[in-house]
């Protein structure tokens, strides 16, 4: 074919011809000719593919699970599509295990985050790991070398990762608790550590200024150029952090919803807008079964007053909301650890997906071609038809 047609069109043809094929077909166009390489690895190509028009038909659901093995965790990522006007979701290709992920605390705690530029982070609170699922390639980051004081030792509870669209980099911030082991354990001494990775230089650094007093930063959005927590003491609160500034600020939840009680809560995005979610504690044996959960949205980003309550809902008994996808369809995991739909119709939906209780979490993708971040180590890639 590349000595007849193609081969005769001009470039900017090709290129546009190009564009409209979805990635794993680039790949594999990438090795039939050197111009054809060069068109597809090149800057132009790449920025326009990431920006072009897509629509909710072009987005596919990405699972993270895990499973426990002989000598620790092992992470696997589910690529799960539905039929147009359809709630089945079927697998679209291979399962991919992903490497270095194998703590037993990483299983159950937030560790997948993105996508940003079709980049997503894991990371098992001991290692991070920045994938691109399209191109199915991947690269463990160096690892933090700011160290704790002496008899004291770090938690990490808050993480987020994304874009500087400004300093034209990406960056991923971590939110530790720093307290000390027996018999340094005093509550008075516990401190927050804030640090931040910049892919520029491939390297960590300590936020000086970091105006924490909470609890549990959980349940990362990266929306309007920030990373957004829900977290508590005394009330609940939204903790942002502004990626190009590098400056947190608070948010005030609905005031319904600022009490730290019977409740639990998490952050989404529906209808393009900051969305909080607050539904019962399944822990709490007091919580009624079917206790409703309730949606706000914040109509004006950033201001208080514009939280209005968008739906009130009887799912069943949940461990978690994980996402909201096409605005209609919320996927949550039920108490026994499964994936299950709740449609706007009040018609609940199960998925037999099986994984280390807690581990499960989801995001909704859309394909493209960005690199990975370069840097001390190396990029590597999953091997083609290998199943974890």
């Amino acid at each position: 074919m590349t000595d007849g047609t193609m081969k005769k069109l001009p470039e900017d043809v090709v290129f546009y011809i190009f564009f409209r094929f979805p990635v794993k077909s680039i790949s594999r166009f990438k090795c039939v000719t050197k111009s054809w390489y060069t068109l597809i690895q090149s800057f132009n190509f790449i920025n326009l593919h990431l920006n072009r028009t897509t629509t909710t038909k072009d987005e596919f659901i990405l699972i993270k699970r895990s499973f426990k093995e002989t000598k620790g965790f092992k992470t696997v990522l589910s690529f799960l599509l539905s039929a147009d006007g359809e709630d089945d979701l079927d697998p679209i290709s291979r399962d991919i295990a992903v490497p270095y992920l194998c703590t037993s605390y990483g299983s159950i705690c937030h560790q997948l985050n993105g996508p940003c530029h079709g980049l997503i982070f894991l990371t098992d609170f001991t290692n991070i790991v920045i994938l691109n699922p399209a191109t199915r390639n991947y690269r463990l980051l160096p690892p933090s070398h700011i160290g704790c004081p002496r008899g004291f030792y770090r938690s990490i509870g808050g993480v987020g990762f994304g874009y500087d669209s400004i300093q034209k980099k990406y960056k991923v911030v971590t939110i530790s608790e720093v307290f000390g082991e027996p018999p340094f354990n005093d509550p008075s001494v516990v401190e927050w550590k804030g640090e931040v990775y910049d892919s520029s230089i491939d390297s960590w650094r300590e936020h000086q200024e970091l105006p924490w007093r909470y609890n549990f930063p959980y349940s990362e959005i990266f929306y309007k150029g920030a990373f957004h927590w829900y977290a508590h003491r005394k009330i609940v609160i939204i903790l942002c952090f502004d990626i190009s500034t590098e400056i947190f600020r608070t948010m005030q939840v609905p005031e319904t919803c600022a009490e730290y009680d019977e409740k639990c809560h998490s952050l989404v995005v529906l209808d393009e807008s900051l969305t909080f979610i607050c539904y019962p504690d399944p822990g709490r044996e007091s919580s009624p079964i079917q206790e409703t959960t309730k949606i706000w949205i914040m109509e004006e980003y950033s201001v208080n007053e514009s939280w209005i309550k968008k739906y009130t809902i009887r799912s069943p008994p949940i461990e978690s909301p994980l996402v909201v996808w096409k605005d209609r369809l919320m996927l949550l995991r039920d108490k026994s650890g499964l994936l299950i739909s709740y449609l706007e119709s009040n018609k609940i939906k199960e998925f037999k997906l099986d994984g280390y209780p807690g581990s499960l979490r989801i995001i909704i993708y859309k394909e493209n071609l960005i690199p990975i971040p370069t840097g001390s180590t190396q990029v590597q890639s999953f091997r083609e038809g290998k199943t974890p």
